[in-house]
Formats: structure tokens, sequence, C-alpha cells
């Protein structure tokens, strides 16, 4: 543990200015509150705050972090309070030290996925305002890794490691700090795959006692290279850790031994121009491996990090990865965040490009539904790779790999995605749903008619894009609602001699757990709630009239609708009026498991399509026609029909396999139609019954290991 001389010390090696006096009140402060607080290592707890303290010294953190890092679990595990910290360390301290602190917990019926989504939203909002509650969070997470093995409960230990792979390592890599954000995912690795990590460790290490010294040599050679050209470069090398060796095997498919660039090097130079001459000299010196060079110096990446990364077949034959930057680079790649801070200005010297993905972040909370649906669009946009496109005034925009016009629209601002009609890329007019590439320059065209499309959400790839095209959904469904609520209530009324007014429901509102006449009369519209019982709930003395209206019963096959659905025996779709009428699309099948969306067909009801049916883009101008539908539980206990398309070898017995294969997955052919023929082939459409998605999933992976099936697809359309 870290004594309080050696804090102090440590912090005034690189701020003189620092608060001596506040730092040593601090850490006494911890130490006595803690008392005799114990970790599960047995280690004294405020031994935990103080080396939280500690760790972030080493990326040279300003005072008030330090103090912060001491102070940070005193409010959530003591007596003290918010008021106290303020009070003896100032509103600055306290401002940090709230922001660090849990300080509310969700109620003990929620989950823990929801709790987990919860607190990174706190976490976002607090760091939005101060990202030093971010690095001191970080340091927490590291120092609690580090200690995690001693943690008995397993389920326990694998939480806290998957928490940390999919939120705190992406946050680390985001403000650029490499050094944590690799230390992190190797210790989550560690827990969440004990054996694999091992089995690598021992890999390398047999590979270090068989190769003998063989980083040492070929830093030798790089130095007698560099020097031998003038160029004056600190080199050093390493092995990759072993989570980064296991994402390249599973990235590339490849096991250990077809993995050759298991090291990496670092050179060092003096300035921007050396940087490009030293790739040069590696390049002239060494085969180059193709694909493998990437410049971020004249395209640095969003959180700052500047460097050549580069790979060659350097000396002794090895397959080597080499970073090339300047001091300055290589501080920003360690430090990230960290290295821009200016201790005499109080903050940090940057000019905020690098915190763009944090407003990002605010603009996914702002139109997320919830903390479960922030999670999910967060997790989207740290991990995937990033492609790199500019606007038409030459501003760079950075997006998640794949990402459409419509990301790029909502990255601008959200009412230009909100009134995107179109977009040009390099010039020339594409459809929004195209892969933007890097160094795209792309320009959007917009519309004040234009509204989101619900067919966006098929292609979009960016969290930002997905929560405004869903909130604009959610708000456009709320008004159809409560029109056909209304209506509903309406008629109800009427049938009794009545008039409807909202505020005739005011009075009802807490029978039916309502917090507004709209939210009930949207309730209704959903098909929650009668507009009979809503009747009879606001006229008790009408009840004993209501026994002929308890159950509503429609025709099971009237003349012009489809399905229907009733609500003793309904289809086990949420989202649809009970008495609706509706039927599956023909052209898509949908099954259990597929995302579905309902189309008011004239005459017909409400026709159910999966989302992503080429039939829905013809829809896209008629947003009044569309609803929001899921499947129910218990929907995949039903037969569902659903249609793949083949093509089976015109030998003997080929249908007689097919089907066999169908019916041995517990599937039932209900209709086959030849499409085409040939002398070798017959290209096939076969409609079976199956329970869900997952149910076909398997018939089809079945056919396709049958000799005579050449393919078999899902149809679409």
């Amino acid at each position: 543990m870290i004594r309080q001389f050696e804090l102090v010390e440590r912090v005034k090696a690189y701020d003189p200015a620092a608060d001596e006096d506040a730092i040593n009140r601090a850490y006494v402060y911890a130490m006595k509150m803690h008392g005799a607080q114990k970790r599960a290592s047995g280690d004294p707890y405020f031994s935990h705050p103080i080396e939280v303290a500690g760790i972030l010294t080493h990326f040279h953190l300003d005072g008030a972090s330090i103090i912060t890092a001491l102070l940070h679990d005193v409010i959530e595990d003591t007596t003290s309070t918010l008021e106290d910290i303020q009070k003896i360390f100032g509103a600055d301290i306290a401002r940090l030290v709230d922001g660090v602190t849990k300080l509310t917990r969700l109620e003990l019926t929620s989950d823990q996925a929801n709790k987990q989504a919860e607190n990174f939203r706190k976490l976002v909002l607090a760091m939005s305002e101060d990202i030093r509650v971010l690095l001191v969070k970080l340091a927490d997470r590291l120092h609690n890794m580090r200690t995690l093995h001693y943690i008995g409960n397993p389920d326990k230990r694998r939480r806290i490691a998957m928490e940390t792979m999919e939120i705190y390592a992406p946050l680390a890599e985001r403000i650029g700090m490499q050094e944590i954000k690799n230390e992190l995912e190797d210790l989550a690795f560690g827990e969440l795959h004990t054996d694999v990590r091992q089995s690598i460790t021992a890999r390398l290490e047999f590979l270090k006692q068989s190769g003998g010294n063989l980083i040492g040599h070929i830093l030798a050679e790089l130095n007698d290279v560099m020097g031998g050209n003038k160029i004056t470069a600190e080199i050093s090398g390493r092995e990759k850790t072993p989570y980064s060796i296991w994402r390249k095997m599973q990235r590339k498919d490849v096991g250990f031994e077809q993995l050759s660039d298991i090291m990496a090097f670092r050179v060092i130079v003096e300035n921007v121009d050396s940087c490009y001459r030293a790739l040069g000299v590696l390049h002239s010196h060494y085969p180059v491996v193709p694909g493998r060079f990437k410049d971020y110096i004249s395209l640095p990446k969003p959180n700052g990090y500047k460097s050549l990364h580069t790979g060659v077949l350097g000396p002794e034959h090895q397959r080597i990865e080499v970073q090339i930057r300047t001091r300055d680079m290589h501080d920003v790649a360690e430090l990230g965040v960290a290295a821009h801070w200016n201790y005499k200005n109080g903050g940090p010297k940057t000019d905020g490009k690098q915190y763009r993905w944090l407003r990002e972040l605010l603009d996914i909370l702002d139109h997320a539904s919830g903390p479960e649906e922030f999670l999910e669009h967060t997790r989207l946009e740290m991990f995937q790779d990033q492609v790199f496109c500019f606007s038409p005034k030459g501003d760079l925009i950075a997006l998640p790999r794949g990402s459409c016009p419509v990301d790029f629209a909502y990255a601008v601002h959200s009412q230009v995605g909100d009134t995107c009609v179109g977009a040009k890329v390099n010039g020339r007019q594409v459809p929004l749903k195209t892969a933007l590439g890097n160094g795209d320059q792309v320009e959007i065209l917009t519309s004040k008619a234009q509204t989101p499309s619900p067919n966006w959400e098929r292609f979009v790839v960016t969290g930002k894009a997905r929560a405004c095209i869903r909130r604009f959904i959610r708000n456009q469904q709320r008004s159809q609602f409560v029109a056909l609520g209304r209506e509903i209530l309406t008629k109800a009324f009427r049938q009794e001699g009545y008039d409807f007014a909202d505020k005739s429901l005011d009075g009802v509102l807490r029978l039916f757990k309502s917090g507004a006449a709209e939210d009930l009369i949207v309730s209704v519209g959903e098909g929650h709630h009668t507009g009979r019982e809503v009747l009879l709930a606001v006229y008790p003395s009408l009840k004993d009239k209501a026994h002929a209206a308890n159950v509503v019963s429609l025709p099971s096959k009237p003349k012009g609708t489809g399905r229907q659905i009733k609500r003793e025996n309904a289809v086990p779709i949420k989202g649809l009026i009970p008495g609706m009428a509706m039927h599956f699309a023909g052209c898509c099948h949908p099954l259990p498991g597929d995302r579905i969306v309902g189309i008011i067909t004239t005459g017909k009801g409400v026709t159910i399509h999966t989302i992503d049916c080429d039939m829905l883009t013809n829809l896209q101008d008629q947003p009044e026609r569309w609803l929001d539908i899921a499947w129910d539980h218990g929907a995949e206990t039903e037969a569902h029909t659903s249609r793949i398309t083949m093509v089976v070898a015109n030998e003997a017995g080929s249908f007689a396999s097919l089907a066999t294969v169908i019916a041995k997955s517990l599937g039932n052919i209900t209709n086959v139609k030849v499409t085409n023929r040939s002398t070798d082939f017959f290209e096939l459409i076969v409609d079976i019954e199956v329970r869900d998605v997952r149910h076909l999933t398997n018939i089809i992976a079945a056919l396709r290991a049958t000799p005579e099936i050449s393919s078999v697809e899902r149809a679409r359309s």
C-alpha cells in the first residue's frame, strides 16, 4: 500500500502546484472513515482508494483527481455525506466525488441487466460534466480487476469481468487510455476464458524459451537500420497480450500456430517528418505485409490517437507489427485525455474534438426509451470499427464501419437526420442504405416535409440514429393509439347515451393505474382495456347490463377479412387490438423470432410483415398505416407456415431425401412448387409448417447437409 508521504511526493513530482495539505487531509479522512472495513482479500478497505489514487499518479492527474480517488467510496460505504465532503474539501471535490459515487441504487426488484444499464447511464451523465469522473472510475475498476480473484463467488467474478469487457475497456479506448484498456481487457479475459488465456500464455513462454532472446535480436537490428540511415529513434518491443492474440485468432479464424505477428515494436522519433522517413527506411529494408499499413497521423482516431502502423517481414524472418510516432503522439497514445491536462489553467488543453463521442452518447441518452435500450446502442457504438467521412465543408466525422448516409445525417445533427430525403456520396446520388467507405464525402439532402421512416431502422448502424428513429416511431404510434382509443371510447359511451370527454376519466385513472387521461386513452387504443371496461368504471350503475359485453367474440371467418383475433383465443401478437382482423403476409412469411411490423390494410385489417420485407419499401410514405407489434410468449407453440427455395439434384430419390429430412426435423410440408427444371437440377419452392425461426434454421441446416440438395435459402418475397 502506498504510504501518505509517497503519494504526495508522486503528485508533487509532476504537479508542483498541487495542494499538498488537501491530499494529506483526504488520505487521513479516507483511512478514518473506512476504519476497520475489510476487502475480500482481507486487506484494510482504505487500501483500495489509496491504490486507485496511485494508479492516477501514473497518468499525471491533477490534485483534485487524486483527492477524488481517495474519497470516491466514503459516501457509499461509510457514514460520510456529500455535505461533509463539500464542507471539508470544497464544492469542486464534492462535485467530482458525487459524479463517481453510485448515489442511488435501483429497487431490489430490478434485474441485474437493468441495474448495469442504469449505472452506466448515470456514469455518462456525470462524466459529461467533467471527464475526470471517468478517469477516476477507470482507475477504480482497474484496481478492482487486479484483485478480482479474491472474490469467492464465481458468478459475481464473471459478471464484473463481463461488465469490464463490455463497458469500461471500450470507454478507456474512447478516451485514449490504451494502457488501462489493455490491462482491463486482459484481466477480464483471464476470468472469462481462463483456460484459453493459460494456453496462450504457455505457448508464448515456450516460444520465448525455444527462440532465445528473439525480441532483443530484432531490436538490435532495427536500431542498426535506423542509425545507419541517420534517424534518431527510441525503439522498444513487446509480445502482444494474450487477449489481443486471441482476438486476432477469432477475427481471422486461425490457430495460434498460424499467427506470425505476435510481436509489436514501437519506434519513437523526433518529429512528424522523421515518422515518414523511418517508414520509408523500414519499407525499403524489409518486405511489406499487404493491407497492414495505416496512417493515423494524417487521419487521427476520434480519441486523438496518432501513429503510423505497418507490418513487415522483419529481422530473423519474423512477421512483426511496427508503430512509428513522435514523443507527443506517444504520450497521447499511452495517457489519452490525461496527456492534455493543463495544471496551470485547471483544465484540459484540448479543442474538444475527442469528446464528440461523449456528446453522441448524450444524444442517445436523450432519445432512448430506457436504460436497457441506451446500453444496447452504446455497446454497438463502442465495439465497431470505424470509417472516416467528410462533410462538403471538409469536417471529419467518424462512424462505425457499415454506416450509411442516414447514420452520417444523424451524426451531423438530429434534425438533419429526421429530415433526410437523399444523399450524395462523392458527388453521386446513392440509396440511403449505401455503406460508406473511408474518405467518402457525404452531402445530405433534406426536406422540411420529411419524417424518419421505420424502414431506416433496418440498415442504420449507429445508436444515435436508431434511438432517434425509434423515438419518432414511438411518438407517432402514441398519437395513433390516442386517436384510436378516443374513437373506441366515444363509441362505447355513445351506445349508452353518454357524451365522452377526457375529463370524464379523471375519477378512474387510479383504478386503471394511469397517470393522465391520455395515458388511459392510449391503453384503450393499444387494446389493454376495452371501451366498455372504462365506461363501466365511470358509470358503475351500468354494471348490471354488462353481462352481455364481458367477452368480445367475432365470426371466425367473415367475408373480406383475414384471420381473426379473439380475446379468449388470441394469436400471440403484442400491439394488436383485440378484435382486429389480421393475417400473415405471403411475401415474407413471418415466424416467431422475426422482428415484425403490422400494416393496416383496407378491407383486410392488419397484415403482419417481417421488418426487412422488401414490400415495406413501397409504404415508406404512408407511416399512418404502420403498427409496432411483436410476438408474445407462446407464439412458438403454434404451427406457422414458412417458405424456402431449394435447388435439388435431378436424380432418383432426391424428393424422398428432402421429405425425410424435413419430417425428421419435425417440420410439415404443406406445399411444393417446381419453378425451374433442367437435366441436372430442379428449383423448388417449399412451404413448411414450423414453430419459429430457430426451428426453420435447424431444418435448413439439415437440408444443406444432404448430398442431393445443392442449396437452400429462406424465401423473402
